[in-house]
């Protein structure tokens, strides 16, 4: 179940890939975090010549998001995935086998666990909300609310769970918020800074009067905050199809629905990465 697809909120359509150098240093942060000088329990229990084979189980139903990161943590064994980042799991299905020294498999498990734990989490709350929405002609966009350090991976996973990537950071994309428009006078003195830039830029309003300045000035995204579903309503019939429409502001899964029916492009909702609760995988040493 996905509504993904690609936003023109970006200069270029967002593209995450797992050989992006950012995601190797994270992987390579959370070992040594975990690690430090040595695995001093396993060094001390396990001959250095033990071989061992282990799985991944999933404990509970959700969808998988992020098991791409299993290979590049176990570099040196035998890995092998038995379902795709996206896939709606039941509880009891093994996702992954992986065999090798035992001493690095029981060494790796709880980083490889930690990152399949939070990333299938992610992707199982951004499904929860595309389903949400299904039906409607509206996408689901994640934010910049994600964990420090792990940004390109909670986007994976959030993609993985049908959400459609937003921008990335501050630099691939213009967008105008209530602070910008306070410093610089208002929302047309805001929009007037940016007559000749060639990213694509979006203006948050908080008000109709906001929205109407930005129509005057010829806004092509706007972002409508903290609207309510009937005033989202009333705004798409202001607008009239002349700019896309994100809305943002109070979205969770009880309202979204409400607001998806009141004709908006998008939908951003940070709960997607900041709120999602990590799902329940285990790593079974056979």
């Amino acid at each position: 179940m996905t509504n993904a697809r690609e936003t023109p909120l970006t200069s270029t359509p967002v593209k995450l890939d797992w050989n992006h150098p950012e995601i190797s240093a994270a992987i390579r942060r959370a070992l040594e975090e975990d690690i430090g000088s040595g695995d001093v329990t396993t060094e001390t229990c396990v001959p250095v010549d033990s071989r061992s084979s282990g799985s991944f189980l999933a404990r509970e139903p959700l969808v998988v998001g992020g098991i791409e990161i299993l290979p590049r943590i176990y570099s040196q064994e035998q890995i092998e995935l038995l379902v795709r980042s996206g896939e709606h799991i039941a509880a009891g299905v093994v996702i992954a086998r992986v065999s090798g020294s035992t001493r690095r498999l029981l060494t790796l498990e709880r980083t490889a666990l930690n990152f399949l734990q939070r990333l299938s989490g992610v992707a199982t709350q951004a499904a929860k909300y595309v389903a949400a929405v299904e039906g409607t002609s509206c996408a689901i966009l994640d934010t910049r609310k994600t964990t420090p350090g792990l940004r390109r991976l909670e986007k994976l996973a959030a993609h993985a769970g049908g959400v459609t990537n937003h921008r990335i950071g501050l630099f691939d994309a213009v967008l105008i918020k209530n602070n910008h428009i306070t410093a610089a006078g208002g929302v047309r003195a805001a929009l007037a800074r940016f007559s000749g830039t060639e990213l694509p830029v979006e203006i948050e309003v908080r008000s109709f009067a906001e929205l109407e300045d930005a129509m005057i000035a010829d806004a092509k995204h706007i972002l409508l905050d903290n609207f309510t579903p009937s005033d989202v309503r009333a705004a798409m019939a202001k607008i009239a199809g002349r700019a896309e429409v994100e809305v943002s502001g109070g979205i969770t899964l009880e309202n979204i629905r409400e607001y998806a029916e009141a004709g908006p492009d998008y939908i951003s909702a940070g709960a997607v990465t900041h709120s999602a609760p990590a799902v329940d995988l285990s790593f079974r040493l056979e």
